[in-house]
Formats: C-alpha cells, structure tokens, sequence
C-alpha cells in the first residue's frame, strides 16, 4: 500500500544511470516517430484536424509518463476512441468534445483517489474483446471511403447506412487512390523483414508521399482537404463548464473515462508482462487524468495508455517513464520543425495506416477462441460486439457489464446450496461428506448445512429449506463451514429466520463458523449476541452434543 500515490518516475531516478538513459532516448525517439502518422490518423478519422493528434501526443504522452504509476506505459490518441470521439464532434462539436474531455479527466482522477483502479482491471475479458473487435469493424469501416477515394457526401454514421453509401458509389473509385493505399499496405507488411527498428508506417507515408508528388497524381492529401498543419503549439484555454453543459456531456465524458481507464490498465498490465514489473493502477487513472485534463486545455483529444507504441517502447530498451517523456519531446520537435511538410501527406495512407491498426485491433483470435468457450461468455462478447457496431459504445459496456454482472450472479447462485440433514451423517475431518466418521442426529434435532456464498441472489435457498421442514424442532442446527461471504439479504435472512425459530421455541446452534469474514459480519449485526456464544460450535461434533444437551 506504501506508495500507491507515487509516479513511478521517483522511483526510478534514484538508481538511474547514464546507461539506461541513453537506452531511453533511443526507445523514446524511435516510440515518437511510430506515433507520428498514428496521432496524425487518428486525429482525422476522429473528425478532428490532424495537428489536434499531435497535441494530445505530445501533452498526454508528457504527463502519462512523468506522473503515471508504469514504468514504460506510452500514452496518446488511440484507435478505441476515434468511435467515441466521433459521436461527439458529430452531435456536440469540437467544443463539446473538449469539454467531455477535460471533464472526464476529473472522473478519472477521482476513480484513482478513490483506488478503483484494482476493480477495473478485471473487467470481464469477453466484454473486453466485444468492444474491441466492434471498435476494429468500426475503423475499418469508416476508411472504406478514402482507401478507395470515393467521390461521395458525407459518410453516415450509422453502420448499415455507411456500407449502403459506398454500394451506391461504388463506381466512382478512384484506381490512383487505391493503387497509394495498397502500396501502403505492402510496404507496411513487408518492411519488418528490412528493418525492425524504423516503422514501416513511416517509411509507407515518406515513400508514398513523395510518390504523389513527383508524378502529380490526382490523389487527395491532408493540405488539400485540410489545409496546412499549424507547426505552432496552441495556447492553453479553459473550457468553461456549466451545470446545462455537465447535464448534456456526463455520458460521453463517463464512456470516455471508462474506456481511458480499461485501456490504460490493460496496456500496464501487458506491459508489466514484459517487463516484469509491477504497476500502481490507482496513480495511472490520476496520470490519465491529469493527461486528459491538460490535452482538452489545449486543444487535444481523449488520450490513454497505448499497447502497440508501449510494447515497442519496452522492445527498444525503455525501461523508465524518462523514454515516454522523450517520446513527447521527439513529436513536439517535430510539430515545431517540420509539421508543415505533414500537410503533404495522402490521405489513402493513413486509410491504409487505419486498416492496419483496425486488423491489429480486432483480436479475431480471441473472438474465436471465445466463441467455442461457456455459452455465458459467448452472450457478452456477442452482445457487446453487435451493440458496439450497430448502437453505440456507451450502450455496449453499459449493457456488457450488467449482463456479464447477473452471469456471474448466476454462477454464484449455482455455487451455493442449501441443504436438509438427518439421520445418520458421514462426514470427515476436511469437511466433505465421506464415509470416515458418522454422527448420529437426535430426532427432535434438525440439520441445514449451507454451501457457498450467502448472498442476495441464494439466500431464498435458505428460507426454502426451512419450509421443507416436516415440523418445528426443538434444536436447528446451521452447519456453516463452507460459507466463504455473508451479504445485508443474508444476513437479514439469518435474523428472519432467528425471529420465526424463538416464536416456535427453537433453539438455534451455528456451527463450524470457519470464515472470519462471516463471523465478524454476524457479530457487528448482533446475531451471535442474539442466539448466544454459547451457540456457537467450532466442529460439528459439538454442536450436536450442545444439541443432545438442550
């Protein structure tokens, strides 16, 4: 627990060396240029201007590292959020977005004060997956326009309407558009057996782009469907945020502080993986708080922990959030230096960038792997998969979380089990009923044993039992050994059930209290003052011997 609210940056400069900062540099610079046309990707599908990716790499990378709980955790834009990101500048505008921006990274440093960061991490991996693979088709689907340069209006954002409008265009494709992104595309895949240092993205967009300009092709490029980059870094604004305002983006801005938190887990949590370390999640949700805080001041979009630019950062030598933060210092060179040369960048390759980061997104191993698992988990991932593509994203993980919620309770339920003993008992000393010891129970002596987790959802169980019960007995006995957790319904349950049991003058006798969790919870709600210490049996061989003396 000591130094759960500490970045990880202090830790690691008390042994830091001269060594692992050159190793730093080289991942950091290296990690800069691989985020370079991803910021820049991303920032456009996102229905924002290219220099907005930047930004937010440069701020958020910046302060995810310098103050983030993971030693080699990369932060920026993302491909998960250009679904979220989208919607939002389509309904609420830029400002909007902004705004939704900087009031999630309140959230989010509040989830981190308020140590939630140990109950993210075990989001359900099937939900994980739905939404994942959903987002994937989503990318996919948005750079169908581009990648084959389409002369149409606007795309629709809806799913079915968006393939509907390419059908009916089809017949405008343009073959230089598509010739440029299928060159991306190959040069992308084959160019890790040339070189696994230098991104493949990046020698893609250097050669395609000097393509198009030497040989004039009638291709759309960022400078001509954006205008020029600014290579000027924005001054810092404040979004003013009002109740009105709060009322109209609380939900965009919770979805975007749930999927930064989810991502930015997962990514420390692979990253731990290869590293072998051990990341303080509470202080990453305050990191990614503060990043999103301080990339909506300026302009940027939503940011969070990166996989892909963290796994390359750790497979470059990073080992401390030094790398991360020279990764920043590489992209903010380069907006300054050379941002206005980006504007000559064609659009049909990030398109093809896109697709790349949508097939590395869309975990179709997993998808399958889970799709020949319980049928339980195949529900979630399904229902959030469809639910992401066809509705929304917020309605997905709303709805993937409560379902996979009550499969879980169900699970529970099935756990537990309630039931009637008597006669002769074989029990042994483990507690498992075998042949190695036999009790005799009396006959004016009842028996209920309980098995699994008293909660809300078994606790009728109990009460069932007690109906089944041919007449009321001098002396109930509850067998509690294999109760691990006891809840307000159990244990409003345990009380209902003492009340009914003195108003027919039975004496009540627990037995085999093993959980300290259960005995602490029925002493605070005054039961065992109730039924009496003296009711209380450590084995089951005395309480039937209290039993045999009421």
């Amino acid at each position: 627990m000591k130094g759960m609210f500490r970045p990880k940056l202090f830790d690691t400069l008390k042994t830091y060396n001269r060594k692992q900062f050159s190793k730093d540099v080289l991942a950091g610079i290296i990690v800069g240029i691989v985020a370079l046309p991803l910021a820049i990707a991303f920032a456009i599908a996102s229905g924002v201007t290219p220099e907005k990716g930047l930004i937010t790499a440069v701020i958020a990378g910046f302060f995810i590292s310098a103050f983030g709980g993971s030693r080699v955790q990369i932060g920026g834009p993302t491909g998960a959020f250009i679904v979220i990101v989208y919607g939002i500048v389509q309904m609420y505008g830029v400002n909007g977005l902004i705004v939704a921006t900087f009031m999630a990274g309140i959230m989010l440093i509040i989830m981190g004060i308020a140590r939630m960061g140990t109950v993210i991490k075990f989001i359900p991996h099937p939900l994980i997956i739905g939404f994942t693979s959903g987002i994937a088709l989503i990318i996919f689907s948005s750079q169908v326009k581009d990648f084959l340069g389409l002369k149409m209006g606007k795309v629709p954002a809806d799913f079915l309407e968006k393939w509907l409008a390419y059908f009916k265009n089809f017949q405008s494709i343009n073959l230089f558009t598509v010739l440029i992104a299928v060159a991306t595309l190959i040069i992308i895949l084959l160019w890790p057996k040339v070189n696994q240092k230098i991104p493949g993205s990046l020698i893609a967009i250097l050669i395609t782009t000097a393509a198009v300009q030497w040989m004039h092709l009638p291709v759309e490029t960022i400078g001509s469907r954006f205008g020029n980059i600014s290579s000027s870094f924005p001054k810092p604004i404040i979004p003013f945020v009002d109740f009105a305002t709060i009322k109209h983006l609380i939900q965009p801005a919770f979805t975007i502080a749930m999927l930064c938190s989810i991502e930015s887990l997962l990514s420390a949590v692979v990253a731990d993986g290869m590293i072998g370390g051990n990341h303080r999640s509470n202080m990453e949700l305050i990191a990614q708080g503060i990043a999103n805080i301080f990339s909506s001041i300026f302009g940027g979009i939503p940011a969070t922990g990166a996989i892909a630019r963290t796994a390359t950062n750790v497979k470059n030598g990073g080992r401390t959030p030094v790398a991360g933060i020279i990764h920043a210092a590489t992209l903010l060179l380069i907006l300054l230096i050379a941002g206005k040369w980006a504007s000559l960048i064609p659009i049909a390759t990030l398109a093809g960038i896109l697709i790349i980061v949508a097939y590395n997104m869309s975990e179709w191993q997993n998808f399958r792997s889970i799709l020949k698992g319980p049928k339980g988990d195949v529900a979630v991932l399904l229902i959030t998969f469809f639910l992401t593509v066809l509705i929304d994203l917020t309605v997905a993980i709303e709805v993937g979380i409560v379902l996979a919620a009550f499969l879980f309770m169900r699970n529970m339920i099935k756990s537990s089990d309630v039931s009637n003993l008597t006669g002769e008992i074989e029990d042994d000393e483990f507690g498992f009923d075998l042949v190695e010891g036999k009790f005799q129970v009396p006959k004016e002596v009842e028996v209920i044993e309980i098995s699994g987790p008293l909660f809300f959802g078994a606790a009728y169980k109990f009460k069932d039992a007690l109906r089944y019960m041919k007449q009321h007995p001098r002396v109930l006995i509850i067998r509690m050994r294999h109760v691990p957790i006891i809840d307000a319904t159990g244990i409003q349950t345990m009380k209902e059930i003492y009340a009914e049991c003195k108003k027919n003058h039975t004496k009540i006798i627990l037995s085999e209290l093993n959980s300290p969790h259960v005995f602490k919870e029925l002493q605070e709600a005054r039961l065992l003052f109730a039924i009496g210490k003296g009711n209380v049996a450590a084995t089951f061989e005395e309480a039937l011997e209290k039993a045999k003396n009421i």
